[in-house]
This record gives structure tokens, sequence and C-alpha cells, in this order.
């Protein structure tokens, strides 16, 4: 097998392992197990708690220690452990620690991909920039299909969800440890300061008030980036409550719904060069964050009948939502910050993101679901809950529009591109 399939495998399994349970965990834990809207935020959160210092540190590892494939094969190996111990687990307590120990191991994975992909493809003489892009599409494709595979297996509520991505996870530990070897690349170099090597010299750039605002904007935003992975499909699960949808398309495959979000995402990826040239980074971000004031209210007054349309477009729209704010994001960054703090800026805005905005979206989705939304019944009133998260994107979208000051550079873009 060639090296560019073999990257291709690599990154298939990778996010397939997370397509297996991501999307439809709600299901498990609200109708399997009963567990409340709370408790369930708790656990998103460990998606952001693990971001804030796994990357990190392994980072540091592959750099100085070991070769890159090899603690990859471990974080691997112990988190495919870790999912098949899930479904023994009967208490939210524990079920919040063993899922902590699992993102632990994988969130780090994401970008040890991305390194190990890099560093063979740079030792076998390919263009990265030209070459990676196509090779990571298959880890969206990977995603998508894990997706259909906890859908039509008819696991989507149940604990098989994580027996399957246990399985995957325990193929690509032994497929890792076959990978080429990925040396240390700072062994015997030039010792940087602590502050350098944990990428703290990035925080500097709060200084700059423009900066500042960009980082909070992107913590806010971050904390609505995962919230219909959380609910979306327990939401469209949820119509088998009303007679006229019980046996619905929507309800017998809203995970397969739902990919239409992941397959939306591959599609407008290449329309961000258009967009960034046409518009600038400013109103593209703002675009993104109109996109997720539509992709909550489509999902507020949709249904599996008439309002199919509604629902379908909502997952059309996340395409737009979720990568126009990422892309043009990270690259305000580039464009902002010294070449010599690139990679702790860039850590420094997932960070914002995916850490911090990914804690505060989860843990405050869960307390104000269980507070406002939830009957003595134990069923949430959907329409309320999609309307309170668009009219927080929309809040937010307007203070962005006003507050953030960044004029459009085409040259800039150009540059960037190249």
């Amino acid at each position: 097998m060639g090296i560019k399939n073999r990257l291709i495998v690599m990154n298939f399994l990778q996010f397939f392992i997370w397509g297996a349970w991501l999307i439809t965990i709600g299901n498990y834990w609200f109708q399997t197990k009963g567990w409340s809207g709370t408790e369930f935020g708790a656990i998103f959160s460990t998606l952001g708690i693990s971001s804030l210092f796994m990357p990190t540190l392994t980072g540091i590892i592959a750099d100085r220690w070991m070769n890159a494939e090899k603690l990859y094969g471990i974080l691997h190996l112990l988190g495919g452990i870790t999912l098949a111990f899930l479904p023994q687990v009967d208490s939210p307590t524990l079920f919040f620690t063993v899922i902590f120990i699992a993102m632990i191991c994988y969130m780090p994975t994401i970008a040890l991909t991305n390194s190990i992909s890099y560093t063979i493809l740079k030792n076998n003489n390919y263009d990265v920039i030209k070459v990676f892009p196509p090779i990571r599409v298959w880890g969206t494709i990977g995603f998508i299909i894990a997706m259909w595979v906890t859908n039509l297996t008819g696991f989507k509520a149940s604990a098989n969800q994580f027996y399957i991505a246990a399985f995957a996870s325990f193929l690509l530990a032994i497929y890792a440890f076959t990978m080429p070897a990925c040396k240390p690349q700072n062994k015997g170099q030039e010792k940087k300061s602590l502050t350098e090597t944990l990428g703290l010299n990035a925080f500097k750039l709060f200084k700059s008030y423009k900066m500042a605002l960009f980082f909070v904007f992107s913590m806010f935003l971050g904390a609505a980036l995962q919230l219909t992975n959380m609910y979306g499909d327990a939401f469209l699960s949820a119509f088998e409550q009303v007679p006229e949808y019980t046996d619905s398309f929507v309800v017998r495959y809203s995970t397969i719904i739902m990919s239409i979000s992941q397959i939306s995402e591959t599609l407008f990826i290449l329309a961000i060069p258009f967009f960034l040239k046409r518009f600038g980074i400013k109103k593209v971000m703002l675009i993104s964050m109109l996109a997720w004031v539509l992709r909550f209210a489509l999902f507020a007054f949709g249904d599996p009948a008439g309002g199919l349309w509604m629902i379908i477009l909502s997952c059309i729209v996340y395409g737009m939502a979720f990568d126009f704010f990422n892309i043009s994001g990270s690259l305000f960054v580039e464009t902002q910050c010294d070449s010599s703090m690139r990679s702790s800026a860039q850590g420094l805005f997932m960070m914002m993101t995916n850490g911090f905005g990914a804690i505060l979206g989860s843990w405050a989705s869960g307390i104000i679901i269980d507070t406002f939304f939830t009957n003595n019944a134990g069923q949430f009133h959907w329409q309320g809950i999609w309307n309170t998260f668009a009219i927080y994107s929309l809040v937010i979208a307007i203070f962005f529009a006003f507050l953030f000051k960044h004029k459009h550079n085409p040259e800039v873009i150009g540059q960037i591109s190249h």
C-alpha cells in the first residue's frame, strides 16, 4: 500500500472512532439511561477540558522523547480500553470519569494525526499543501460512515456504539505501530523556555484590544459549536413520541439525517477561498455566526413532515456555520501574529474555541435545559431549547458586527493562500 493510501486509512479510522458515538451518545444518555441534561452537559465538557492541556503535553512528548506514531498507537490502545468499559457503567458520575479518561486519550490524537501525516509526506518529498487536504477529507468520510453504521445497525441508543468505537480504536492502535517512523524533531536542539514550550507566549496577544476581543468572541461562539452534536440526534429521535411521526424516516434514520451536516462541511470548505477573497475575514466570520442562528432556528420549527425541509436545510447550513468560523478565524490569527509564535497563537485559538468555549457551552446548555425546558416527566421542550440557542448566536453576531473592527485586505488573503 502506498504512503498516501496508508495515511488515508489512518485518517479514516481516526474520525470513524469519533463518529461512532459523538452524535448518538445523547440517545444513549437520555433514552436508554434516563439521566439528566445537566449531567449530560458535563459529559461533553470533557472534550473541552482535555483539549486545554493534552494536545500540548503530547506535542512536547512527540517533539522531544518518543516517536509520534508510537505515542499515537499507545493513546488509541488506552482509549479503546476505556471506550469498551463505558457500557459497564451505571452511574452518571462514573460515566463522566470514564469518558474523561477516553477524551484525554483521544483529543490529542487529532493533532497527532496531522503531525504524523505532515512528517511522513515531507519525508517522502510530497507537497503537503497540495496532497494533505484530499487525504484529510477521508477523515470526514470516516466520521459519516461511522454515523451510518451506528444508525443502520440499530445501535444509536445502544451501548454497542461504544464497542464499535473501541474496536476501531484497537484496529488503529495496531495499524499505527506499522506506520513509518516519525522521530522526535527537537532532540538535541536548543532548549526553549518553559513558557515557549507550553505555548504560553501567545497569551501576550491579549495585550492587543483587537486580539483580546477576537479571542473572547471565539470562546463565546465556541460554546455553540458542539450543541447540535450534543442534542441533535436526541432531538430528531424524540419525534418518536409524537404518534404521527413515530415511524417516520427522520425517526428511523436520525443519525443519517444528521450526517448531512458533515457532508455539507466537506463541500463548504471548497467555497471558503471565494468567500474570503470577496468579503474578507470579518464578514465571513459574521456569516458563520448568522449561519448558527439559522442552524438552531430551523431545528426549532422543523418536523418530519411539512417541516422536513427545515431540518435538512439546517444540516446543510451547518457546513457554513462550522467551517467558516474555524478556518477564517485561523487565518485571522495567521495575519495578526508574528511567525515566531504562529503555532502557539493557533493553539490559543483552538484552546479558546474547543477548550474554554466547549466547556462553557456544554455545562451552561445542560443547566439551562434542565432548569427551563424539561417537564416533570423528563421530556424536553425542544422548540424552546433551539430558539434559546438561536437567540444566543444572534446576540453574539450583533455584538461582533459592531465591536470587532477589521479592514478587508485582499492582498493579505492572497499571500496566505499562496
